[in-house]
């Protein structure tokens, strides 16, 4: 059993709740007149109390036995509480904040606990890098619980990380308090093919007792899928249709619906619940990656819920989504995921069931929230300089750095047909595209007539100068570049743009201030987000990163790109582990394939 996210072990206060609910010793707190949400019988019971102790909720129905002089009583006034929210599938560097500020940003938003994959972290700076956010996560009431990194690299052999994770490393984690499981196994092939890599890290997941997450992104929903649910994975977040969603909980395996700023699967996939009429105890909803912008605009898990709703999913099913399935997914359910007694006092007030609006939140018995607002105080938390000094290229980048020579023939008729990279709105996956470039003066150029653009991934964990060049379209720029360092997963130096000048501005512009991301136009920067923290973070509070995000969302604008959260579509590129086509700093992937491929398609 796994109690290091409870205020208490239940073997450690199991008399004094046992007590309490027999009114023979006060609680420490009762809720009173509450409509609760059972999330174990899918009901609402009106007129509810709640007592408790140590923690822990000690007693659920007519409290006033419960009621001492010390307690404190909070009289809901007819609102209803649920469990707290647990997000199933987070990464928090995505959110471009650490941990404590994170949890600062998504508490009042009815977040209690995450189940957090830190390959992000992991892939720039190793586990080293993954205990630096824990320290800060610790500071917080959030439950951050982790899964190890199982994908560093995502796909090996394809891309250049700062780190790599094998099974003596995953063995190692399980012995540490704060992890749950395997973070998303991404190299899905590697599972189906029978590598030994890949299946000694589930196998030493397994080994401790804990859950192996998943990522199954491939429309083969019958061998390959039942092969994959046969190693021990557990659940995936990489339905993209609903049909994937039915087939995976069809399997017993956890199918998490995606409601995030970028990949916004969950209105395709809400047909595979309310079209079928299906037991949903197999279906969870999580962010996947959210963004500053998206948490202090909209929120978080209270967010998806509401979406959830107006997709057609009823109130308690969808709260059922984020407590009790995701509770029992990780095997966590003796603690977590539900309001009965002996399970920890993680609370959630709602106003009601049709607006679904957070209005105060307790962890571990204590309230933490309330209208919006944390009731916890954070100071500034330092990373030591190891952290913050991430961006290392080997290499100076000029204009003439990104001039591609276009081939003999090519140049001689003045053209060539390559394969480009089309991004798609909203979404991970990528296509394949056939398109003729110019070749001017034996170069291949950008077109901004067919929305071609070059693209730049350079290596800049370990000095080695080495890079990968490309060409994307689907973004609609007219002018200018964007660089970043959030570049998925391997996070190199990635550089979109319609000229070479440009993109040299915008590459050095982040490799002076230690990573982040750039909008660059006509030799002037436009917007910067400076992410120092592994070139993935800052370590400021939601709404001044929101802020920064924001004015990066309008310099793209001003560029001529008009997707939602581009610069989260744009950082996929490099990612070997989805289909169909992917630039790293090795080259151009075939990602259905998963080999090599030349940019020429002559």
């Amino acid at each position: 059993m796994i109690n290091t996210f409870c205020k208490k072990p239940l073997w450690e206060c199991s008399k004094t709740l046992v007590a309490v609910a027999q009114g023979k010793v006060p609680a420490d707190t009762v809720i009173a007149n509450a409509r609760l949400v059972n999330v174990c019988t899918a009901e609402v019971q009106d007129g509810m109390d709640v007592a408790i102790a140590e923690g822990r909720i000690a007693y659920v129905g007519k409290a006033d036995h419960c009621i001492g002089e010390g307690t404190q009583v909070i009289n809901a006034a007819g609102q209803c509480i649920a469990p707290g929210f647990l997000d199933g599938h987070i990464h928090v560097e995505s959110s471009m904040m650490g941990a404590g500020e994170y949890a600062r940003a998504v508490v009042p938003h009815g977040t209690t606990g995450i189940y957090w994959d830190p390959h992000e972290v992991c892939n720039v700076l190793g586990l080293k890098g993954v205990e630096a956010m824990a320290a800060d996560a610790r500071r917080t009431p959030l439950k951050a619980m982790i899964t190890t990194p199982s994908c560093v690299p995502a796909v090996p052999g394809f891309e250049d990380t700062g780190a790599a994770i094998g099974p003596k490393d995953v063995a190692r984690t399980m012995s540490w308090g704060n992890v749950v499981g395997l973070g998303e196994m991404m190299n899905f092939p590697g599972i189906l093919a029978g590598d030994d890599h890949a299946h000694g890290e589930v196998a030493e997941t397994l080994r401790a007792g804990k859950t192996v997450t998943g990522h199954y992104s491939l429309p083969e929903t019958d061998r390959g899928l039942n092969a994959y649910v046969a190693s021990g994975v557990r659940c995936c977040h990489e339905s993209t249709r609903a049909e994937d969603a039915l087939a995976k909980m069809r399997l017993g395996m956890y199918a998490q619906l995606r409601f995030g700023s970028a990949w916004q699967d969950l209105p395709a996939l809400a047909a595979a619940v309310t079209e079928t009429g299906i037991d949903t105890r197999f279906a969870m909803l999580v962010s996947d990656d959210t963004h500053p912008h998206t948490l202090v605009a909209d929120g978080h898990l209270d967010h998806i819920v509401r979406t959830a709703v107006d997709l057609g999913i009823d109130a308690v099913t969808a709260i059922q989504m984020v407590t009790i399935n995701c509770a029992q997914c990780f095997q966590m359910d003796h603690d977590l995921g539900s309001i009965a007694p002996g399970k920890c006092a993680d609370i959630v007030f709602l106003d009601d069931l049709e607006h679904l609006r957070v209005t105060r939140v307790l962890i571990d018995g204590e309230v933490v929230a309330e209208e919006g607002r944390a009731l916890f105080d954070l100071p500034p938390y330092e990373y030591p300089e190891w952290v913050t000094h991430s961006v290392r290229l080997g290499r100076a980048i000029t204009p003439e750095t990104f001039r591609m020579a276009a081939p003999a023939h090519a140049a001689a008729k003045g053209a060539a047909r390559i394969r480009a990279i089309e991004v798609l709105a909203g979404k991970t996956s990528t296509r394949e595209t056939l398109i003729d470039l110019p070749a001017l003066d034996g170069l291949l150029q950008s077109d901004i007539e067919q929305d071609a653009l070059k693209a730049f991934v350079f290596e800049r964990h370990r000095e080695t100068g080495t890079f990968g060049a490309g060409f994307v379209k689907g973004f609609g720029i007219k002018r200018g570049a964007m660089a970043s360092t959030v570049a998925h997963d391997a996070h190199n130096l990635l550089v979109v743009g319609a000229n070479d000048e440009d993109m040299a501005l915008a590459a050095n512009t982040l490799a002076t201030c230690g990573g982040g991301m750039v909008v660059v136009a006509d030799g002037k920067v436009l917007a910067l987000v400076e992410l120092p923290v592994a070139g993935l973070m800052d370590v400021l509070p939601a709404k001044d990163m929101s802020e920064k995000v924001h004015a990066l969302e309008r310099a793209w604008g001003q560029i001529g790109c008009t997707m939602p959260s581009p610069f989260m579509t744009m950082a996929l590129i490099p990612l070997a582990c989805l289909p169909e086509l992917r630039l790293t700093n090795r080259g151009l992937v075939d990602c259905t394939t998963f080999e090599f491929t030349d940019l020429l398609a002559e």
